[in-house]
């Protein structure tokens, strides 16, 4: 089975880079956003399979980016991180459309039982 495509949405740097790496060792295609509108851009032009997407970023916030994923990309499956203790903001993303959430600090193994049974979960 192939690997998903999965774009990394996250305004941490240092924090997507070795979440991307992490993610590349075991075999997936990683692609990086650095904040909403360049993530929006990129899914213009390539749709992901999946996204994981940070809540908290500055400018277009995570949740605005799943909003107009799920209006424009309705099947792309979009794991949300979310900080600072607040499980509300995963809430409401699921509710918006969201596969499911995960708080920060993530699990790998954790995130990648979410990708992988997003992949197997109908749109």
């Amino acid at each position: 089975m192939k690997k998903p495509n999965i774009l990394l949405v996250d305004d941490e740097v240092d924090f997507v880079q070795t979440l991307a790496e992490r993610l590349q060792l075991r075999g997936f295609d990683i692609h990086v956003a650095h904040d909403g509108d360049s993530a929006m851009s990129q899914m213009d032009s390539s749709p992901p399979d999946i996204v994981v997407l940070d809540v908290m970023m500055p400018g277009l916030g995570g949740l605005d980016v799943l909003k107009q994923i799920k209006s424009q990309l309705p099947k792309i499956q979009v794991i949300l991180l979310t900080g600072r203790g607040s499980t509300a903001d995963g809430i409401e993303g699921m509710r918006l459309g969201a596969f499911d959430y995960l708080m920060k600090p993530i699990d790998i193994d954790e995130l990648i039982k979410k990708i992988n049974a997003s992949i197997r979960s109908p749109s």
